[in-house]
């Protein structure tokens, strides 16, 4: 198996849910190298702002830092000039739901080739636990101290309205679950949208939450394609009320990919 581990210190704090997807991001892409022929010379890692971010650090693949918000169309762009890349980007619930909102709906809507995955701790951790697009309504952060008045963003809604091709949720507690979907997610041809729960240990500890109530999606349960039911399926559990969760591959569907259709306009 490759060895993606790197020289760099780990400042993640004890308990972190970014370990799991750590850990699985390593283990996906040095298992696809192994028997899958996967060229981890052609691996971009693009990150965002936020604890998130460190993981560009700790996975020995190339890696670009973006600004915060901006990790989506700057993975898109890298896509766009070399399309034999694959271009994985992580980002923080705060990131990409928040500033880099539009980005991410006109990447889903346009199926720019690359792979998302969010590191869904529900609130900005690294600036110490203010509320984020995704955290529940009465939410005590730092900058809300009596609570978040706001319902809390559904992104797996969101994804499926926007025009995603894959849309997923995974649980970083459940490592192997984590795996097949990192590698459902960069085997598609498109966009792909995986939602990580990312317990943050000191700032919004969710373990109890998702140990208790996350549930696998069987390939029984709808057909992918099915949109309304991926929809009706997303909605069981809506970011605010505890409930079942359920995590595995809401949609998944074929489309033209964004970048191999405007290099074909080009060229005609």
């Amino acid at each position: 198996m490759k060895n993606l581990n790197t020289t760099a210190i780990n400042t993640w704090c004890p308990g972190c849910g970014n370990f799991g997807i750590e850990v699985a991001l390593k283990a996906v892409l040095s298992e696809m190298a192994e028997q899958e022929g996967l060229d981890l010379d052609k691996v971009v890692l693009v990150t965002g702002i936020g604890c998130h971010g460190k993981i560009a650090d700790y996975v020995k693949v190339n890696s670009f830092y973006s600004l915060h918000g901006r990790a989506v169309p700057v993975a898109a762009g890298i896509k766009m000039a070399n399309p034999d890349l694959t271009v994985i980007v992580c980002v923080g619930d705060g990131d990409v739901l928040g500033e880099g909102l539009e980005h991410l709906i006109f990447a889903a809507k346009r199926n720019a080739n690359i792979k998302v995955l969010v590191h869904e701790n529900r609130l900005y951790a690294l600036t110490t636990g203010q509320y984020s697009p995704t955290s529940p309504q009465g939410f005590p952060g730092k900058s809300t101290p009596e609570g978040v008045v706001e319902e809390p963003l559904n992104p797996i809604e969101l994804m499926l309205a926007s025009g995603a091709s894959f849309v997923g949720r995974t649980y970083a507690g459940k490592l192997e679950h984590t795996k097949e979907m990192m590698k459902q997610a960069i085997r598609h041809q498109g966009f792909a949208f995986l939602d990580i729960l990312q317990p943050c240990f000191v700032y919004y500890n969710t373990y109890d939450l998702y140990n208790k109530n996350v549930y696998e999606l069987s390939g029984a349960d709808h057909d992918l394609k099915d949109k309304r039911k991926a929809m009706e399926i997303a909605c069981q559990w809506n970011y605010q009320d505890p409930g079942r969760i359920p995590i595995g591959l809401f949609y998944k569907t074929e489309k033209p990919v964004f970048e191999l259709a405007i290099r074909s306009k080009s060229k005609g």
